[in-house]
């Protein structure tokens, strides 16, 4: 079956980094975008970045200089680098497989079928 497993996640300084992965498995991973979204307390799940299986990358405007997504398919495995954080970023992350093969452009929570647990990103002196 399809699993997912964050990891990477802490307590951060503001202007700090972390580096989040995302194990994949039971899926052919490199055949699929692969997302990351983040849902801060009392907010929304959004829209962080995505790449696609062709390793074409999108970012939330948020984020964009920021954050740096990439994939290692022989390591079925997502990364998100986090960098220049900020109380803002504060949140769990969750990476996501896209339910179509071979896609381009999934940016909505809706376009996934498969999540992860998330793991914990929290900003603060």
């Amino acid at each position: 079956q399809v699993q997912l497993v964050e990891s990477g996640g802490g307590l951060v300084q503001p202007g700090g980094s972390l580096k989040l992965s995302c194990a994949a498995s039971g899926f052919t991973f490199g055949r699929y975008t692969m997302g990351w979204f983040r849902q801060a307390p009392g907010k929304e799940r959004e829209f962080v970045a995505r790449i696609t299986w062709a390793y074409i990358k999108a970012y939330a405007d948020s984020v964009k200089g920021r954050f740096t997504v990439s994939r290692d398919n022989a390591k079925n495995t997502v990364y998100l680098e986090v960098n220049s954080l900020t109380p803002e970023d504060t949140a769990v992350y969750y990476c996501a497989k896209d339910r179509v093969l071979d896609r381009f452009g999934a940016v909505r929570a809706s376009d996934y079928d498969y999540w992860g647990q998330g793991t914990q990103v929290t900003v603060s002196s």
